[in-house]
């Protein structure tokens, strides 16, 4: 019997990257399938929970300042994440929020302190941007950080930091109390509404370099919005939740991830050819990225909630 198991478990590592339990999973009761997506999503809230909670530290246990950190990290794209954490500490929260009823303030803190304003395009409005930087750097003794940390190659024009960080002000200039808002998210609508901002006139009427018409930079769109209610919004009233006793606010997070829709990725498509799953919304899918990337990519088998089924149903 236990020879058996041994087997099994052997086959079941060496086809791992390939999601060999793909059809078990596909063909369990719909009640043990969600049993299993149930606990592969609080095991992937609770280890994002441990970044926000480093986060947290790292802002001197100061919730909004956390959220401004994670809001960065989230808008910008994969391989530019530490850069936008930096950018998140060389420009604190406490300065943008003192600063933000200039219209050009917030740009240019977080334009400037990135170090990549004077490489990206000059005009009337740049000139100002930098000019404002400039005197607000000297105020705050902020020091730029380097442009060569950001990684700009094979980059999609429309998601330039820069761009990005027009998005960030527009955002951070809306009230004082965004983190706030976040918590009471319920809905992709709710979640559109708060972060689907438009970036400032020059922004949005200024043809830019490289980049074609229709991909102008406008406002962040339901994409990005649905993106960001998976891996900010969720995630924050999660952690939050968990920090103050809240079990209500937990329980919010799991209904926001069963009301988004489902997330289309690499990961996602290599499940689904696998095996007949048709995930249903995006608790589902984030059920799936968590058994994709955290135990089939490290043959973690043994401890994995559908490999101890398999290895547990011989005999």
């Amino acid at each position: 019997m236990e020879s058996d198991r041994e087997e099994l478990l052997t086959r079941l590592k060496a086809r791992a990257v390939e999601y060999a339990c793909a059809n078990y999973l596909a063909g369990l009761a719909a009640l043990n399938r969600a049993e299993v997506y149930t606990s592969l999503v609080f095991d992937r809230l609770k280890r994002k929970m441990r970044l926000v909670e480093q986060l947290f530290i790292e802002a001197s246990e100061d919730w909004n300042q956390t959220f401004y950190m994670l809001y960065l990290r989230t808008l910008g794209d994969l391989k530019n994440q530490q850069a936008y954490l930096e950018l998140s500490q060389r420009v604190p929260y406490r300065i943008v929020l003192r600063e933000r009823e200039n219209p050009y303030a917030v740009e240019a803190l977080l334009m400037g302190a990135s170090g990549l304003l004077n490489d990206f395009r000059h005009d009337d409005y740049t000139e100002k941007l930098a000019e404002t930087f400039s005197y607000l750097a000297a105020k705050y003794e902020i020091e730029p950080m380097s442009s060569d940390v950001w990684n700009l190659a094979d980059m999609r024009p429309a998601n330039h930091p820069i761009l990005r960080m027009a998005e960030a002000a527009a955002f951070f200039r809306q009230d004082d109390f965004v983190a706030d808002r976040t918590l009471g998210c319920r809905t992709a609508d709710d979640i559109y509404r708060i972060f689907g901002v438009e970036a400032s006139e020059y922004w949005r009427t200024t043809h830019l370099s490289g980049l074609p018409v229709s991909d102008q930079p406008r406002r962040i769109g339901r994409f990005k919005s649905h993106i960001i209610g998976i891996n900010l919004v969720a995630i924050y009233q999660f952690a939050y939740g968990s920090y103050i006793g809240d079990d209500g606010l937990r329980d919010r997070a799991l209904t926001l991830l069963e009301r988004l829709a489902a997330e289309r990725n690499r990961y996602i498509t290599a499940w689904c050819s696998a095996a007949v799953l048709k995930p249903a919304n995006a608790f589902e899918t984030q059920a799936l990225l968590q058994l994709a990337t955290e135990y089939c990519a490290r043959t973690r088998c043994a401890v994995c909630p559908v490999g101890q089924r398999i290895i547990a149903s011989v005999g």
